[in-house]
């Protein structure tokens, strides 16, 4: 589990405008609650927060969150609200609080390791269903990332939530759903004379990860 420090100050105002005002001098606002605490309002540089996102999975991450110079509390990342035009501009951050003795629920991706056996030898196509995985867990126990090893995964075989072994870690998904399969290659269509060369081909669909679905504090 990583940790980092993130530094916060406290702030009386809120409101859109006063919201549009930080962002422009440089600040994020942010706020803070969970763990038997009412819900504080901050504000976090932009600049420093960007930095630590970079280098971090910001949904799994503990966050030693220090308020005006305190002692730090933990917390995680519930929330980021970023601006749709321009994903580098971070509009809001929602921060919950945690206890090493309180198991806490959340998302944490998934990355599939290795090649497989249906597509190194028979020329298949791995097709990831799952993106991410919802946990409870200790924050002890968080991990970074769940690695599944989709080497032994033969043609028309597929990895599904029951087969990952977790320790301490209970799963929130349904146990029956796949991560990901190994699919047979498409066989190669032989065009029909005087047929529209533009049927030939079809818009590949791409799935998209489960978005979060837990909602947070606001201003």
């Amino acid at each position: 589990m990583a940790q980092v420090t993130l530094e916060a100050q406290r702030r009386t105002t809120t409101g859109k405008g006063v919201a549009r005002t930080l962002r422009r001098t440089g600040q994020v606002p942010a706020v803070i609650y969970g763990h038997h605490r009412a819900p504080e309002t901050l504000t976090l540089d932009a600049k420093a927060l960007s930095r630590l996102l970079a280098g971090i999975s910001a949904g799994s991450t503990i966050l030693d969150v220090a308020v005006d110079g305190g002692a730090p509390v933990k917390a995680l990342i519930r929330e980021l609200q970023r601006n749709p035009l321009k994903q580098t501009d971070i509009l809001h951050v929602d921060l919950y609080e945690v206890s090493a003795t309180e198991k806490v629920t959340l998302e944490v991706n998934i990355k599939l390791t290795g090649t497989s056996d249906g597509v190194r030898n028979f020329g298949g196509v791995l097709d990831q269903v799952m993106h991410k995985l919802q946990i409870r867990v200790l924050p002890a126990d968080i991990p970074a990332v769940i690695e599944v090893d989709v080497t032994p995964l033969a043609i028309g075989k597929s990895f599904y939530v029951r087969d990952l072994k977790l320790p301490n870690v209970e799963i929130m998904n349904d146990v029956n759903q796949p991560i990901c399969s190994v699919v047979a290659p498409r066989a190669e269509e032989t065009a029909t004379p005087g047929a529209d060369a533009a049927a030939s081909s079809e818009p590949e669909l791409i799935r998209k990860p489960k978005a979060e679905d837990e909602a947070a504090a606001k201003e």
